[in-house]
């Protein structure tokens, strides 16, 4: 299975680290977060890694080079970010014509433990879409993305920083995708933020009749914002798991 990791913004909000550096390679307990996120990838049988790259990108392919840990590297420069929906479709051309889904790991995600769940769930034949998620407050859910499912996890809406979150289930920056999230990011209009909205796509997919699983994240996560992520990443990745 391949892997996209969206790894193209400024982390404008861990100035003055990502003044000279991308947020991909600020450091971690002295390794880059992006380091983090390849290894949870690599862990899970990811095969084939894709990496969206934009600000500093040079840094990111020196760091890493061609392969991590024996799986090679593509970068693919995201000229203009416009959202999570955009960035994937930057792999559009190297996934459209995959047999099997792929998974998406955002590159600022700390997480305390495997994607293994997720992965698996998203290999089973009668799965069209995986969306990791967590239960949040719900000034949390406000921020980002919720997700609204049956009493069987089925994803019924998926619901892009509401202000009533009819949820406080949320997206994690993880999940498993088939090639028909391409046409579907397509027909998207940008949301009011400018972004192709990659909850949008998902909608017209759930409409269409696809399984959209919600599969729960195990242990704890930090999507890497700010320098007070950096040290709650630090704790989460001190524990034992």
């Amino acid at each position: 299975m391949k892997a996209v990791v969206p790894a193209a913004g400024e982390g404008t909000r861990l100035r003055p680290k990502t003044a000279e550096k991308p947020k991909g390679l600020v450091e971690v307990n002295d390794h880059p977060i992006l380091a983090y996120v390849f290894d949870r990838l690599v862990e899970a049988g990811i095969t084939e890694l894709y990496v969206i790259v934009g600000y500093k990108a040079d840094q990111i392919i020196r760091e890493f080079g061609d392969t991590y840990n024996g799986v090679p590297i593509t970068y693919i420069h995201q000229r203009e970010q416009q959202g999570l929906g955009h960035a994937i479709l930057q792999a559009e051309s190297h996934l459209r014509d995959n047999d099997e889904p792929f998974v998406v790991l955002n590159g600022d995600n700390i997480m305390g433990d495997s994607i293994q769940n997720p992965v698996t769930i998203g290999r089973q034949p009668d799965v069209d879409v995986v969306i990791g998620v967590e239960t949040a407050d719900q000034q949390t859910a406000q921020q980002t993305g919720v997700v609204v499912t049956d009493e069987d996890g089925r994803v019924t809406n998926v619901v892009e920083k509401p202000t009533d979150p009819p949820s406080t289930q949320i997206t994690t920056g993880c999940y498993v995708l088939p090639a028909e999230i391409f046409p579907a990011l397509r027909l998207v209009q940008p949301s009011d933020r400018g972004e192709i909205e990659l909850a949008d796509a998902v909608d017209l997919l759930i409409s269409a009749r696809m399984h959209v699983q919600a599969v729960p994240i195990e242990g704890p996560r930090v999507n890497v914002n700010t320098p007070e992520d950096i040290t709650r990443a630090e704790k989460i990745l001190q524990e034992p798991g």
